[in-house]
């Protein structure tokens, strides 16, 4: 899980590094940049790329997106500086937008445990950006103030100050996990053979490979913003969080 192509994956051994050193493998004008180690999030999951800067022989480059294929590779602003292959880098995330993804990707995690213990939902679809995002569920019905229901009850939850943990199973110990495929729809590819799992502990168990934060109380204060039917059986919620 921690590699990817050539890359060490430095943000799912520890979603709290923001810099770190490490050397440039590969350049192409089309692709970008493959570095042998990166905390830059891929994106996946409805979870967005990081943005952050290499920084290399007194010069700047920007990372705008990553791009997932054989390798990782990071792709800079349009006219910066491309590092030639060999060149140590220093790599820096823009934190308040990564902090910022981590609580909301927590978040949703949180409103996905909460309606699924209190509504039986499972999760059809999901996106978010910093501090906004959303859940679809496979609900048929709205009960009377479902809104305010769900609201109050994730804020009790982030009050709850419950621990948020990140590990990984090999795929048998994983699906032995009850509920551990909280989507409609499992996603997960039958040539997983590790799966990482995401633990608010006591809500909410998940298979997962996006970045989060400590403990429910990171997440901050909650406000389901709409409710919206998609369809029959299929409701959307829309969340934002405090600044």
């Amino acid at each position: 899980m921690s590699l990817h192509g050539r890359t060490h994956r430095l943000e799912l051994d520890d979603s709290d590094i923001r810099d770190w050193e490490a050397v440039v493998l590969e350049t192409d004008p089309e692709l970008g940049i493959v570095l042998d180690r990166s905390a830059f999030y891929p994106g996946g999951g409805g979870q967005p790329p990081d943005h952050g800067v290499l920084l290399w022989n007194g010069v700047q480059t920007r990372i705008v997106d990553v791009r997932r294929k054989d390798d990782l590779w990071l792709v800079p602003a349009d006219g910066d500086p491309i590092p030639p292959v060999g060149t140590k880098v220093q790599g820096a995330l823009e934190n308040d937008r990564r902090f910022s993804l981590m609580r909301t990707h927590s978040g949703l995690h949180l409103l996905s445990g909460v309606v699924f213990r209190d509504f039986g939902a499972l999760v059809t679809g999901s996106n978010m950006d910093p501090l906004t995002g959303r859940l679809d569920f496979n609900l048929d019905a709205i009960p009377e103030g479902f809104k305010e229901a769900v609201e109050q009850a994730c804020n009790i939850e982030v009050a709850n100050n419950r621990a948020i943990s990140a590990y990984e199973l090999n795929r048998e110990e994983a699906f032995a996990i009850p509920d551990i495929i909280r989507t409609a729809t499992n996603l997960l590819p039958p040539t997983i053979e590790i799966v990482r799992i995401v633990d608010i502990n006591g809500l909410d168990v998940q298979a997962d490979g996006g970045t989060h934060v400590a403990s429910t109380s990171q997440i901050g204060a909650m406000k389901i913003v709409k409710v919206e039917n998609k369809g029959k059986g299929f409701r959307r919620i829309r969340i934002a969080l405090e600044n």
